[in-house]
């Protein structure tokens, strides 16, 4: 049986290219849409008067209130974007919001139906059970997302589109610049626009907000208190056109300055519409869906299809086989990313039956000062839950920089491409050895995986082939980047000097280790990949890891001494944080030699260990890891300590080369 839509298709545009309707109503046991204007609680009533005359036409009785009850209750709101559906479902009956949307996918693409109100536990846990957090409708991310949200936003009851709608409360708000244009309307047109804002101001829906609200007012000074003062409804024409102004006067006064005028190019009026059409009920994925990870993800975290598991038995998405219909769609082609299969056979494999599963990718580096560099640079976040297991498990995945598709992408025959990746795995396992060696602190368990994916590259030979892609996976670090502290922490006492403390420590061990961009000079260090780890206790940094070293040893003959002006800028960048800059710069120091004179230490009293470590590996001086090992070894050998950490000095400005405080 087809879906019954009573009213225009919820895409449908009218002459002059605008959406005929904003909202809908589904009424999925009777596989109904109604998309008529008005607001929802006139097309419930549209829906049940059509009942009841199909009923009276079959020599029915008329539904009992009690029935009538029932089918409002068995139906669930809608918000039509431009090219989505917006589901707002009841918290306590997710039933009916995935009966709707199971009825709207065979009307719309599934990959256009997004939910509303994730920040609800009781929503966000049912859309995570189905493995599709990917189905929630995102924050705006940008200064054009913000415009076009709040440009989309204008919709009409029955009359002007003068309102600003709120999708997650059913709120429409009314500005004093839409009000105050009212007046250029004919006087016919003027007086039902002030009618139908005096009845739906005074209105309620059924989640218990207004029809229509007045943006940025004093409701002491402006409210549908001041339309009821005229009696609208009993007024002519004439006298609704003359009751107009006194109207706009009380709305003007109740206004503060800023937001008389609507301007989106302006910083204040922005901000106070984008929070209006946001409150309540608003935040996402964006905000807090997986309330563990770091906020530097919130705005960089693509959650893709995947699959749910029903019975310990996974049932992949159907946009699987959507995409598999429309090869040429590269929206849908990027949405249905068939490495997430690969990556959900492996944690079935590894962990055996799952709850759920939810796999996003981050679409771009959160190093701040890091430039692009190339190679494979996928990044994924997986949040799963064992089965029997009381929390869920949070897997980060970064695919290996120089796999076997990089290597027939410069037109290297398979083997070739397969052997010479296989070497670069052995040196990536090195340097985590080495590193670990050296004293950096890193993630204690990472574990190489490997899946399949069809190559699709310029290399004729390969092409269409499945081959191996291998990536590491860790746990998800819970904490903070370094670089990405809010300035609040720093003025907890303790936060900054101990902070100060674990960075210079860490300084050190980066500095042996030579992390660098590889060919050139520049170090890495505190950008991004070193996460501060608070104790649960005090609140305070308890440890730093650095969550991936990349770099290290690329930089392995130049003397340290070129490389201190690096290691000055984790406190010269922190003049605006630090409650006392000159106090973070000496701890800093402090820890830096500490942590310098611990490794160098270490390997005066166990040469042998250290020296023998990489024996059994190919010796090249072209730039093998053992020649690497050997040469970032002389140099710690070498290094005068008390010459490095006053080569920092000298470039930290605060300290202006003054000596050291003790």
């Amino acid at each position: 049986m087809a879906v019954d839509i009573i009213g225009p298709h919820p895409f449908e545009r009218d002459a002059a290219g605008r959406q005929k309707t904003r909202i809908g109503t589904a009424f999925p046991f009777r596989r109904t849409l109604i998309t008529l204007s008005g607001i929802h609680a006139s097309q419930r009533i549209e829906f049940i008067d059509r009942l009841n005359e199909a009923r009276h036409a079959d020599g029915e009785p008329l539904l009992t209130e009690a029935e009538v009850e029932e089918e409002y209750a068995r139906s669930v709101d809608l918000i039509f974007d431009a090219n989505r559906i917006l589901i707002r479902p009841d918290p306590e009956h997710m039933e009916l919001a995935f009966a709707a949307d199971e009825m709207l996918q065979e009307l719309i693409s599934k990959r256009d139906l997004k939910f509303l109100f994730v920040m609800d536990q009781k929503v966000r846990d049912a859309i995570k059970e189905r493995g599709e957090y990917w189905r929630i409708s995102p924050l705006p991310q940008s200064h054009e997302d913000i415009r076009l949200l709040i440009e989309n936003a204008k919709v009409g009851i029955q009359e002007q589109p003068v309102y600003f709608f709120n999708r997650f409360t059913g709120s429409r708000y009314l500005t004093y610049g839409e009000f105050s244009a009212l007046g250029q309307l004919d006087d016919e047109s003027l007086a039902r626009q002030l009618q139908e804002i005096a009845v739906y101001s005074s209105q309620r829906n059924r989640n218990g907000y207004l029809e229509i609200d007045f943006f940025a007012v004093d409701p002491a000074r402006f409210g549908p208190a001041s339309f009821r003062e005229f009696d609208l409804p009993r007024l002519s024409v004439p006298e609704l056109r003359a009751a107009y102004p006194h109207l706009l006067d009380r709305f003007r006064n109740a206004v503060e300055p800023d937001f008389l005028q609507d301007d989106p190019q302006m910083e204040t009026w922005r901000s106070r519409m984008l929070s209006t059409l946001l409150s309540r009920r608003d935040q996402t994925i964006t905000e807090d869906v997986l309330r563990d990870l770091s906020p530097e993800f919130f705005m960089h975290v693509e959650w893709l299809p995947g699959g749910r598991f029903e019975e310990g038995e996974l049932i992949p998405d159907p946009l699987f086989d959507e995409a598999e219909h429309h090869p040429t769609d590269e929206q849908l082609q990027r949405l249905c990313d068939p490495i997430v299969r690969g990556f959900i056979f492996n944690f079935i494999r590894e962990y055996g039956a799952l709850d759920n599963i939810n796999i996003g990718r981050i679409s771009e580096s959160l190093s701040k000062e890091r430039p692009l560099v190339r190679g494979r640079r996928g990044v994924y976040l997986a949040e799963l839950q064992p089965h029997g297991a009381t929390q869920p498990r949070v897997r980060f995945i970064r695919f290996q920089k120089w796999g076997i598709r990089q290597r027939l992408d410069e037109g290297k025959p398979l083997l070739q491409a397969i052997l010479e990746s296989e070497e670069y795995t052995d040196y990536m396992l090195d340097r985590r050895l080495g590193v670990l060696q050296l004293g950096m602190n890193v993630p204690a368990e990472v574990s190489l995986q490997r899946t399949r994916e069809r190559y699709v590259g310029e290399n004729r030979d390969v092409s269409g082939q499945l081959i191996p892609a291998l990536y590491f996976e860790r746990d998800y670090l819970r904490g903070v980047a370094t670089d990405k502290l809010p300035r609040s922490k720093y003025l907890k006492p303790g936060y900054a000097d101990r902070l100060a403390w674990l960075l210079g420590r860490a300084a050190a061990a980066n500095m042996i280790a030579g992390r660098a961009l590889e060919g050139t000079k520049q170090t890495i260090f505190d950008d991004g990949d070193e996460v501060v780890m608070e104790s649960p206790s005090t609140g305070l940094p308890d440890r730093l890891v650095v969550s991936d070293p990349s770099g290290a040893f690329a930089d392995y003959k130049r003397n340290l001494i070129e490389a201190t002006p690096s290691y000055a800028r984790p406190v010269n960048m922190r003049a605006d944080y630090a409650p006392d800059l000159r106090e973070f710069a000496e701890t800093y120091l402090e820890a830096f030699k500490a942590g310098f004179l611990r490794v160098q230490g270490d390997y005066r009293r166990r040469r042998r260990a250290f020296d023998r470590l990489f024996k059994h590996c190919s010796y090249d001086p072209a730039g093998s890891f053992a020649y690497r090992w050997e040469c970032v070894l002389r140099r710690l050998d070498q290094a005068d300590v008390e010459a490095v950490v006053s080569g920092i000095r000298q470039h930290i400005t605060v300290l202006d080369g003054s000596s050291r405080r003790r």
